[in-house]
């Protein structure tokens, strides 16, 4: 890893940091989930309580990765400051290899509140090597919300980004079978879970924090995602720049 991305990954750290609200929001939506009703309703039932967390740290992450990257790439493109740095001859990469490693940052610090309160209130029990390969995972589930957040940060005005995140956010996460299980939905929101990128990331957290056997469908979806996100984000890029310096 360059210097030059630890650097970029360093200011925009600070910059979350000194206007913590995106942060605050990340953890606060899953914490009180969490509280309202996971505590409430799967406490006592390790394995049910376990799987819950994972959603809920999944939930955070997804809020990070979707609606933060999209904002913060949204309001940098209105900055004097951007067309400068994407003059520079080092190119795209390092910052945005500095924008991933602040947004995985923030994922996992958004993902500490809940574990406590998992830790705390709930018989949620897990081993630190499962606990450390559900956060690596944590990290891979959330790669398609990332580009995605990035293509809308390309592709749209901070305002519009900030509320077509907010958008697709919620549906995401309810389809996905984050806010309930996958088996207490409606019968014709079972069928299309499978298909959304949200399933296929909690099936992931699922199995790599209770051992449950993921769905192949939902995984074999999530890297569909995942590459039809890449080119979309990689559209969105060249895009923006043909129409900026062209």
């Amino acid at each position: 890893m360059s210097n030059l991305t630890l650097a970029h990954a360093r200011y925009q750290f600070i910059e979350q940091v000194r206007v913590p609200i995106g942060l605050v929001a990340s953890a606060f939506f899953p914490s009180a989930s969490m509280l309202a009703f996971v505590v409430p309703f799967a406490a006592d039932d390790p394995v049910g309580a376990t799987a819950a967390t994972g959603s809920m740290m999944l939930i955070g992450a997804m809020s990070s990765a979707l609606i933060g990257l999209a904002v913060s790439v949204a309001q940098d493109r209105e900055q004097p400051w951007n067309p400068y740095l994407r003059t520079l001859p080092s190119g795209p990469a390092p910052r945005f290899a500095g924008r991933i490693l602040t947004t995985m940052a923030i994922m996992l610090l958004a993902a500490l509140p809940v574990l406590v309160i998992a830790a705390l209130f709930t018989e949620a029990t897990i081993s630190l090597p499962r606990l450390l390969f559900g956060l690596a995972v944590l990290l891979v589930g959330a790669v398609p919300f990332m580009l995605i957040g990035l293509f809308l940060g390309f592709v749209l005005a901070s305002k519009a980004a900030v509320a077509v995140s907010q958008v697709l956010f919620f549906p995401f996460a309810i389809v996905g079978g984050l806010m309930l299980p996958p088996q207490m939905m409606p019968g014709f929101v079972q069928t299309i879970s499978p298909y959304f990128p949200s399933r296929g990331a909690a099936e992931l957290i699922w199995a790599a924090t209770t051992g449950l056997s993921p769905q192949p469908v939902a995984l074999i979806m999530l890297a569909v995602w995942t590459v039809g996100a890449a080119i979309a984000a990689a559209w969105a890029y060249k895009r923006d720049e043909g129409r900026r310096f062209s």
